[in-house]
């Protein structure tokens, strides 16, 4: 399992996800999509790609905005779990632009 990543760890990744920021002991990315469609396009490959890896964001859909909050809870915070499903978040969006 994952270990809690340290505030010198979480310092040195967070400059590698500049999207994202920490917030109450998670990552969060909040994007805006073109259209409705685009955004729940977006959350079905996030749902794959999180069953496939076992590990689930918190999901928050508002039409075309969708935050995106990633966090370990069984270990109570961000976790290398963490920061690999947001590059894998991030390589979803880049691959719409």
């Amino acid at each position: 399992m994952a270990e809690l990543l340290s505030d010198d760890q979480l310092n040195d990744v967070l400059p590698k996800l500049p999207d994202w920021t920490a917030q109450d002991a998670a990552l969060v990315r909040t994007v805006e999509l073109a259209t409705f469609p685009q955004a729940i396009m977006v959350v079905n490959r996030v749902a794959e790609i999180a069953e496939n890896d076992n590990h689930h964001p918190d999901i928050d859909i508002r039409y075309k905005t969708l935050t995106f909050r990633l966090s370990t809870h069984s270990k109570g915070g961000i976790t290398a779990l963490d920061v690999s499903l947001a590059e894998e978040i991030d390589g979803v969006l880049d691959a719409l632009a």
